[in-house]
């Protein structure tokens, strides 16, 4: 669980960072790169980003976007702020504060309506819970979502399920969850839930319980179109989601990487957001090292606007590839 840990102090921080942030003037999105052109993408003046993976038609939903400060609490735990700051300046960026996008991921099949994660809602005050105007910007409907696929049970990726009266905001779908995390959620207490920054934890339970669809970790949910993938460390059933097969596939991948320097150059470094941080590290090692290998394209929900890429295998470690 959650309570106690440093994951969860992280998460309350995290709650008071977007407040924060909310409060202070600054652009959404980080200036661009004066370094390596790769490592930095230019900022996006949009909320919607359109895809294709294969056959599929996509979208990526810009719900908020969070900054942190460089204090060694949240990134690079245990680490000297020089280090970070150092990391930071390399690639072009701020060495006094870090930035976090929130954006989920909308696909549409032949016959279904998917959205991957679903922002804040109202879990983070003006920072975050900009999803459903994305969606209205992009002329999706909430009604027609049909299945909702959940990484993980943290404010800022189940708080969009409902509205701010506790009803769902997508009533037609299913919400698929492993059964790991559908049962760390069910039993937060007041003080879990506060620290995984839900805010309405009994209006969230009662309306999703109706709809949630449980699988086992690394379940095929939607044989042919969507494999749940077991990464685990930030929470006990955290999930990515590789979205089609083969060279047409897109990996959504939740949690496992916050920041697109720090995580994919320093995997190693604690981040405080993980409930169990050695197997985290250990966990961004390895998808790293896979997804470099099989030259996997990934949506991560956490990266600059709007997300997609590649990592790719440097001499001295990894490095984001934005598309």
């Amino acid at each position: 669980m959650l309570d106690g840990s440093v994951g969860a102090s992280a998460l309350i921080a995290l709650v008071a960072a977007s407040m924060l942030a909310a409060c202070s003037p600054r652009s959404e999105t980080p200036p661009a790169s004066t370094g390596t052109s790769k490592t930095m993408p230019a900022p996006e003046a949009t909320d919607v980003g359109s895809l294709t993976i294969g056959d599929f038609s996509g979208k990526v939903l810009r719900d908020g976007d969070i900054a942190f400060p460089n204090d060694n609490k949240i990134f690079g735990v245990g680490r000297a702020r020089s280090e970070v700051a150092a990391l930071l300046t390399a690639a072009g960026l701020p060495a006094d504060e870090l930035h976090l996008s929130i954006q989920p991921l909308l696909v549409k099949t032949s016959n279904r309506v998917l959205l991957f994660d679903t922002g804040a809602g109202t879990n983070m005050g003006a920072s975050g819970g900009r999803l459903p105007a994305s969606m209205a910007t992009a002329g999706i409907d909430p009604s027609t979502i049909t299945d909702v696929f959940i990484s993980h049970a943290h404010g800022d990726h189940v708080g969009g399920l409902v509205n701010a009266n506790g009803a769902l905001a997508f009533p037609n779908a299913a919400i698929h969850i492993s059964s790991p995390e559908w049962a760390l959620l069910r039993e937060m207490t007041a003080e879990t839930a506060a620290g995984a920054a839900i805010a309405q934890h009994p209006a969230l339970i009662a309306a999703m319980a109706p709809k949630v669809v449980e699988f086992a970790p690394g379940a095929d949910v939607i044989p042919g179109v969507i494999k749940a993938v077991e990464i685990r460390g930030h929470t006990p059933g955290h999930s990515g989601y590789l979205i089609g097969s083969g060279q047409n596939s897109l990996l959504y991948i939740g949690d496992a990487l916050h920041h697109f320097v720090v995580s994919v150059q320093k995997p190693e470094w604690t981040i405080a957001f993980d409930a169990d941080a050695s197997t985290a590290e250990r966990s961004r090692s390895e998808l790293l090292a896979r997804s470099a290998a099989s030259n996997q394209r990934i949506h991560a929900v956490h990266f600059p606007f709007p997300g997609l890429g590649k990592i790719e295998r440097r001499a001295d470690g990894f490095i984001w590839v934005a598309e």
